[in-house]
């Protein structure tokens, strides 16, 4: 594993006076139920992150920044969910908010999820969240306080690019650009990204997420109130072990389902996962985390294929790894007309730039055998799944 960056070190060295507040995890958290305030009768959403904090705050090898980056996880979701049930008590209206025709990208990650919810944002028809948004969703805000909520946004991934300057060779963010419904799904897989949570691993597991998304469907009816309405393009890999609910909640969605081999996209993730959790956790076991995501990624698939029977065909597009990986200027007018959106040489004009590489960035490498895994491994654990790759991969 790379060194920590230096930035890292000295962050870590002036939050280690607060670190020891993690032995009393309960009045860390009231205190941020405080700061962030809570909605009337919203106590069973409340109690779950209190739970997770106190998980969090057992975790092995949790650094001063981790102890930090959870109380700012559980602070901004308390803060979301307040502001999003404060405005919905004022204005009802917003649940009347129709949210039409929406297209979910779903699959494992690593199978270009992200360059299709690109491309897929394009068109001036369609509405994708921007990660300022998704950080702190709220109605259309002033000028001033826009400027403000952006600059929160930048402030975030610049953190990020700084204490994990690899992160962005894998994944880029940028506060302005489309970004995944995880960060507004209230319990979904990411604290498992930063820390060994075994606990929250098996509530997670065992959970009905049907009200996870009713929340999301108000986060998206929120940022809709006001604007003009236009067609919602969603995106997160997590979608894929929750298909049910997701479904229950947004019946007439079109699932965006990429494609890639499995051996090939847990690597590359294991190996975005490690540069991630590096920064609150050290050491990081590379070994536990090739265990733990092969796990919640076959457990992800089996899901996704049970609940996949029952997706009307109409509403189901397979989305291969070359139609974007390897040759988008054919693969994306499919996209389009797969989901019934037209493609003008307007969206071929921006294709470029969806489809390139951040400047800047270096070809992520990765290697199986560094996460203690092997080919015959990851195939066994994805055998379910063989035959439908091979058919998307000949239509």
């Amino acid at each position: 594993m790379a060194s920590s960056p230096l930035a890292l070190t000295v962050a870590g060295l002036l939050l280690r006076p607060a670190f020891g507040s993690r032995r009393a995890p309960g009045r860390v958290f009231d205190r941020i139920v405080v700061e962030a305030g809570e909605a009337p009768g919203d106590r069973e959403f409340v109690d779950g992150f209190r739970t997770l904090l106190g998980w969090w705050a057992k975790a092995e090898h949790l650094t001063p920044v981790g102890w930090q980056a959870a109380q700012g996880h559980i602070r901004r979701h308390l803060a979301n969910r307040a502001r999003v049930r404060r405005l919905i008590a004022e204005h009802p209206e917003i649940e009347r908010e129709p949210i039409e025709r929406p297209v979910f990208v779903v699959g494992l990650p690593r199978t270009a999820t992200t360059v299709t919810h690109s491309v897929l944002s394009l068109s001036e028809g369609h509405r994708s969240p921007l990660l300022w948004e998704l950080l702190a969703p709220d109605l259309e805000l002033p000028p001033r306080e826009r400027r403000r909520a952006i600059a929160a946004g930048r402030r975030m991934v610049r953190g990020t690019d700084l204490f994990a300057p690899r992160f962005r060779d894998i994944h880029a963010m940028a506060a302005e650009g489309p970004e995944e419904c995880t960060f507004a799904l209230p319990h979904a897989l990411m604290p498992l990204s930063q820390a060994r949570l075994p606990e929250y691993q098996a509530w997670h597991c065992a959970r009905d997420f049907t009200a996870d998304y009713r929340y999301l469907k108000q986060v998206y009816q929120v940022l809709q109130y006001g604007r003009p309405r236009r067609r919602w393009m969603l995106k997160s890999p997590m979608h894929l072990e929750n298909l049910d609910a997701l479904l229950t909640v947004f019946p007439d969605a079109t699932i965006v389902w990429c494609h890639r081999d499995p051996v090939t996209v847990v690597a590359s993730f294991c190996s975005l996962i490690e540069h991630g959790m590096a920064v609150s956790t050290r050491p990081v076991d590379l070994a536990g985390i090739g265990a733990t995501w092969l796990e919640l990624l076959s457990r992800a698939m089996t899901r996704g294929l049970a609940a996949r029977a029952a997706v009307p065909p109409e509403q189901l597009v397979d989305a291969p790894y070359a139609w974007l990986g390897s040759d988008p200027a054919s693969g994306a007018p499919k996209l389009y007309a797969a989901v019934g959106a037209p493609w003008t040489e307007t969206e071929t004009a921006r294709l470029p730039a969806a489809v390139a590489r951040p400047r800047g960035t270096r070809r992520h490498t990765y290697d199986l055998s560094r996460y203690g895994l092997t080919r015959d491994e990851v195939e066994s654990a994805f055998a379910g799944y063989d035959a439908l790759r091979a058919e998307v991969d000949r239509a």
